[in-house]
C-alpha cells in the first residue's frame, strides 16, 4: 500500500490520478498547505522541500521502502514500477519525458504565477500580471499546436505527460483562459476529463 501525502492542488492531483490510472492501492494523508502542515517536522522528514505531493512505497526497488517527492519523479517512478503510461520504445519514451518536462518547467510554474498574482497577491502588480499572463498564453499556443498534430501530448498514446498537464489546465478559469479559443486543447481536455481514474484522482484528498 503506497502512502500518498497530498493536497488538492494540480501537483497533488497528478500523483492521485496516476495511482488511480495504474491501479495501485494507496492511503491518503491530507497535508493542508493552508495550515502549514507541509512544515511539520514529520513531513519535512519525508520531503525536505516542504511541498506536496510525496509518496512512500514500502515495496520500493530491491524490496526496500522508497520515499519520493517532486511530482514528476513520482509519475516516472510509478510508470516504471507498473509498466504503464510511459512507453518503453526509446523514441516514444523520450517524447513523453520531453512533454513531462515541459509541464514541470513551463506549464506548472507559469500558470502558478498567474494564479498567485491574479488571486493571492495582496497588492496588484501590473508588471507581474502582464509578464506571466503573456507567457501563459504563449504556453497555451504551444499546447494548441502540439495537440493539433496528435491526440495526446506525446503522440497517439495517453501518457504521464497528459497526467501531469491535465490538472493545471483544469484550472483554466483561475488563469482566465477560455478553452474555446484553443479548440485542440479543449478536445484533449474533454477526452481526458471523462476518464474514470482521472475523475477519482481529481477528487483526492476529498
Amino acid at each position: 500500500m503506497i502512502e500518498l501525502y497530498t493536497w488538492g492542488t494540480p501537483n497533488g492531483r497528478k500523483a492521485a490520478i496516476m495511482l488511480e490510472e495504474v491501479g495501485l492501492p494507496y492511503n491518503v494523508h491530507r497535508i493542508d498547505i493552508g495550515k502549514g502542515d507541509q512544515f511539520a517536522p514529520e513531513y519535512v522528514a519525508l520531503n525536505p522541500y516542504s511541498k506536496i505531493p510525496a509518496i512512500v512505497d514500502p515495496d520500493g526497488p530491491d524490496g526496500e521502502p522508497l520515499r519520493l517527492f517532486e511530482s514528476g519523479a513520482i509519475l516516472i517512478y510509478l510508470a516504471e514500477k507498473t509498466g504503464k503510461l510511459l512507453p518503453t520504445a526509446a523514441r516514444r519514451k523520450h517524447l513523453t519525458l520531453q512533454w513531462l518536462m515541459f509541464q514541470m518547467g513551463a506549464v506548472g510554474p507559469f500558470f502558478g504565477q498567474v494564479h498567485h498574482f491574479l488571486r493571492a497577491a495582496k497588492v496588484e502588480v501590473p508588471y507581474a500580471i502582464e509578464r506571466y499572463v503573456k507567457e501563459k498564453d504563449r504556453i497555451y499556443g504551444v499546447l494548441e499546436r502540439r495537440l493539433g498534430e496528435a491526440p495526446y501530448l506525446a503522440g497517439d498514446e495517453y501518457t504521464i505527460a497528459d497526467v501531469a498537464t491535465y490538472p493545471w489546465v483544469a484550472r483554466h478559469e483561475w488563469h482566465k483562459t477560455d478553452l474555446s479559443t484553443v479548440p485542440n486543447v479543449k478536445r484533449w481536455f474533454d477526452a481526458i476529463g471523462v476518464r474514470p481514474a482521472v475523475q477519482r484522482g481529481m477528487a483526492v484528498p476529498g
